[in-house]
């Protein structure tokens, strides 16, 4: 049997004098936000206080400077509104992991099947209007069986903080009864279809609903008569949740908050062996573990780490977060203490049973994917690199680079020789080819002689070539090299080509130097 949806939907109608309250204090004269709307300054937002004054929304900031004074006008910065609602958004995924953005002053919370936990839908809402009311915020909520409906009551519901300071309620079902008596406002929808609605004489929720869904669609839109059965709980609309739902998670709650760093990694062992037990009985191994870090002030905290292969020892999940945590540029701050700490397998994956190994370098390639794993978390993923090979003849495109940690490049190097014949090639090329000056050869397609690089003139004493490549075959304009493997008479042993033997100007080919061997 499905479970029926909840939506809690949060407003904060204040956000932006809420902000600048919580940062500066609340100043003498009434505080108002202006912003700019058909080139006029108008009220962008606006505090109690002002608001008791007459004033309100939208309203011309030249009527609100001679309705008040002296009025405190400060300009509105939307990005930093922004990531104080991303803030938000953060300190509630401490009741549910799905939250969304209802941008930009409102927030979705999941809460199909959480509820229960927090003393049930009641309890639930209560507790997190409490808690932000405490942190400062003007805010108001309700509970329904879709998003639309919870946004409707929680932002045009006249009574939604009259039951006991809690929020408006809507009983599974009873979306279209709740929101039947709310104005059209409620549909926070384009100006020209609220005059069309009026023009009609249609002034609630209800009075639309009792019109042909044909009819509505007709005259004003398939959209809008989406967005009315969403609203009266007839129809669903997926939410975008902000981050992804972890696979597995353990959390600890904590009814004082904590601020040694024993308690924290006490609790950390604890989840992760909480963690391991899960993914044990599930067969399952952890690629990418995080933490998040929940403070009693509302900041919220949070790490990943990732690991080559699947894990689900505690020890070894302990050992990689606690590298990433003495990493950070920024300590871990507990500042009044942690209420709850969370441990996520953000990305899990099925292990396949051990089998013993007579192998005994083993034990070694498990070292070295755990040593990978820690520089991995200590110095970033995309610093810890390892060459795969690619299916090229081109030297300088014959292998790439990758995190050390992706399993999805594995590939075989090709051996093109035996075990006991020195390389062929250098095992480091040069960044770029540099061309070599004053080529003497005894023929057209025979190694060099002489050449001068870096203003140094070599002889050859051996050499060895040519080994001929030619670049794929889409490649039209693409020239034909001849490698050679020389060594001077001093020692040095070098990696040359000519590129091509004749040039279409008449010219000799270019001589390059672009390995040299240890």
């Amino acid at each position: 049997m499905l479970q029926q949806r909840r939506i809690m939907a949060l407003w904060l109608p204040r956000l932006p004098t809420d902000r600048l309250i919580r940062k500066s204090g609340a100043p003498e004269a009434p505080l108002v936000v202006s912003g700019r709307a058909n080139n006029a300054l108008i009220i962008h937002a606006l505090e109690a206080r002002a608001e008791k004054l007459g004033l309100y929304r939208g309203q011309p900031l030249a009527n609100a400077h001679a309705m008040v004074q002296p009025l405190n006008v400060v300009p509105a910065d939307e990005k930093a509104d922004a990531a104080l609602l991303e803030n938000i958004a953060d300190w509630c995924d401490r009741f549910t992991p799905l939250v969304s953005l209802d941008a930009p002053d409102g927030l979705y919370l999941d809460i199909t099947g959480a509820a229960h936990l927090f003393g049930g839908d009641q309890a639930m809402l209560k507790d997190v209007l409490a808690k932000l009311s405490a942190q400062g915020f003007a805010v108001r909520g309700a509970i329904a069986g879709t998003s639309w409906a919870a946004r409707a009551l929680a932002r045009h519901q006249t009574n939604a903080l009259a039951r006991g300071g809690s929020g408006f309620i809507v009983p599974p079902g009873g979306e279209a009864e709740a929101v039947a008596s709310l104005p059209i406002t409620a549909f926070d929808c384009d100006a020209k279809i609220l005059r069309a609605l009026s023009h009609a004489g249609l002034k609630t929720v209800g009075q639309v609903a009792a019109r042909q869904s044909s009819e509505l669609a007709e005259r004003l839109g398939i959209q809008f008569v989406r967005r009315l059965l969403v609203m009266l709980g007839q129809a669903e609309e997926p939410l975008a949740p902000r981050r992804p739902l972890p696979d597995l998670m353990a959390e600890q709650r904590f009814a004082d908050p904590v601020t040694s760093r024993e308690a924290i990694a006490s609790t950390l062992l604890a989840l992760a062996q909480s963690l391991g037990g899960l993914l044990e009985r599930q067969g399952q191994g952890a690629r990418m573990l995080g933490a998040a870090f929940f403070r009693a002030d509302g900041k919220v905290d949070r790490i990943a780490v990732r690991a080559g292969a699947p894990v689900r020892d505690p020890t070894i999940m302990l050992r990689l977060l606690n590298q990433k945590l003495d990493a950070l540029a920024d300590p871990l701050d507990p500042g009044f203490g942690f209420d709850l700490v969370r441990l996520e397998a953000l990305l899990a994956e099925t292990t396949s049973p051990a089998t013993v190994s007579f192998d005994a370098n083993e034990n070694a390639r498990r070292q070295v994917r755990f040593l990978i794993d820690r520089l991995s978390a200590r110095f970033g993923e995309h610093r810890v690199l390892r060459f795969v090979p690619q299916d090229t003849h081109i030297p300088e495109a014959a292998a790439v680079a990758v995190p050390a940690q992706d399993s999805d490049f594995d590939a075989t190097w090709p051996r093109h020789q035996r075990p006991d014949d020195p390389p062929r090639r250098p095992c480091r090329l040069l960044e770029k080819p540099e061309e070599i000056h004053h080529v003497m050869a005894d023929t057209p397609d025979a190694p060099p002689v002489r050449f001068r690089w870096r203003q140094c003139l070599h002889h050859v004493a051996r050499a060895e070539g040519p080994e001929r490549i030619v670049l794929e075959w889409w490649s039209k304009d693409g020239p034909t090299r001849d490698y050679f493997r020389v060594e001077t008479r001093e020692g040095q042993r070098f990696w040359l080509y000519r590129d091509g033997l004749y040039r279409r100007n008449g010219l000799g080919p270019r001589w390059y130097l672009q390995g040299i061997f240890a």
